[in-house]
């Protein structure tokens, strides 16, 4: 049973928050029971993250990964090999797609494959105008050092 929430009050409150609440949208979406191939995400910083795929079997030729404005991609789809005679076929190697929205300022720092898993580093970096900083504070004039300013009236006559 999937639940769904009602961002509509949020909405009228929030400005700016639109791609938030699309992605809260689309997370709620039924998933494709099709997570293959198994991939891991970790923190591995306060700043740093990486995602591994096991994609044994693939070599780099067949993998393609894709940065797009906070969309990385990664694709698979193996070479068309020599058909052979397999008495079991436990290896995958059917066509694949996974997506990972990003956050803003978040940048692919490379990426490795090693004994069957593509290992993706992720960086978030902030910039500087973006970075919390220090407001000095000045020290205003002292209010009893100035003189009471005095109203010069003309007597009547």
């Amino acid at each position: 049973m999937a639940t769904s929430y009602d961002y509509a009050p949020l909405y009228r409150s929030s400005v700016g928050f639109d791609r938030i609440f699309n992605l809260l949208e689309n997370a709620q979406r039924v998933r494709s029971p099709n997570d293959w191939p198994p991939y891991d995400i970790i923190k591995t910083d306060d700043d740093t993250y990486r995602i591994s795929i096991a994609v044994a079997g693939f070599s780099q030729d067949d993998l393609d990964i894709t940065f797009q404005s906070n969309l990385l991609m990664v694709t698979g789809k193996k070479q068309d090999a020599v058909t052979e005679a397999y008495l079991h076929r436990g290896i995958a190697g059917r066509p694949f797609e996974h997506r990972f929205e990003l956050a803003d300022h978040v940048r692919v720092n490379g990426a490795d494959l090693s004994n069957g898993l593509l290992t993706i580093e992720l960086v978030r970096e902030i910039p500087e105008a973006l970075k919390p900083r220090k407001i000095s504070i000045r020290n205003a004039p002292s209010l009893t050092s100035v003189a009471p300013a005095q109203i010069e009236a003309h007597k009547a006559a």
